[in-house]
């Protein structure tokens, strides 16, 4: 367990030191005049569909969106929210849930999500797009939990809803905080076990002699708002 703790902590610090994006690959920053930008990991897509979220430092919101592939054929595409115009602080928050897809036909592929994070000032305020018996709201709330992955040792996470919200969807998705993408080696050696049991997930992991104290999972919930 001790042994356990330690390698936490020095990967957190990787962590952190990982967080700077690219400018100089990517063009979330470009055109803003103020703009952090803010670099995901490489997170493995897979046929059913990846969904990853990055967020902003506080009292920052998104201005710009860019991304790298190790593939062609990965579909990729970002939730935004409905309202006009289409703008920082009405289309984007502070997060960005990113949705990768691969559709090739064999092999393994990922993505590195980038953000470019503006002061919230200024943003606009939510509008609906269109008439509707009720305007667009939020009917669910996302729980999203990371887990370390260690070389040789089975970590777990446990992440749920609150009382009073229903839990409609689970997802997980494997990073690793790399400049270049996985190998299919170092992609297969994770190996992830998702346990859904009402509202709650359990999510292990164990990294192979492959993965580094770098690679994560992303537990994703989706719970429905009690009416």
């Amino acid at each position: 367990m001790k042994r356990a703790a330690l390698l936490a902590a020095a990967a957190c610090a990787a962590l952190a030191a990982a967080g700077a994006a690219d400018a100089a690959k990517t063009s979330e920053c470009r055109g803003l005049k103020v703009c952090v930008p803010v670099a995901g990991p490489w997170v493995l897509a897979t046929a059913a569909g990846s969904e990853f979220q990055l967020d902003c430092p506080k009292r920052f919101i998104i201005g710009g969106l860019d991304a790298e592939l190790s593939s062609r054929a990965i579909e990729l595409g970002f939730v935004g929210g409905l309202g006009s115009p289409v703008n920082p602080g009405i289309t984007t928050t502070g997060s960005a849930i990113f949705l990768g897809r691969f559709v090739g036909a064999r092999g393994v592929a990922s993505f590195r999500p980038h953000i470019g994070c503006i002061p919230t000032s200024g943003g606009g305020q939510r509008a609906p797009t269109a008439y509707r018996a009720f305007k667009p709201g939020k009917p669910t709330v996302r729980v999203v939990k990371q887990l370390l992955v260690l070389p040789g040792i089975t970590t777990h996470v446990v992440a749920r809803c609150a009382a009073n919200q229903r839990l409609v969807r689970a997802t997980h998705a494997v990073g690793f905080y790399t400049n270049a993408p996985p190998s299919t080696g170092v992609a297969q050696s994770v190996r992830v076990q998702q346990l859904v049991r009402k509202d709650s997930v359990r999510v292990s992991a164990r990294g192979g002699m492959g993965a580094t104290t770098r690679t994560i999972v992303q537990v994703d919930l989706v719970c429905a708002v009690a009416a």
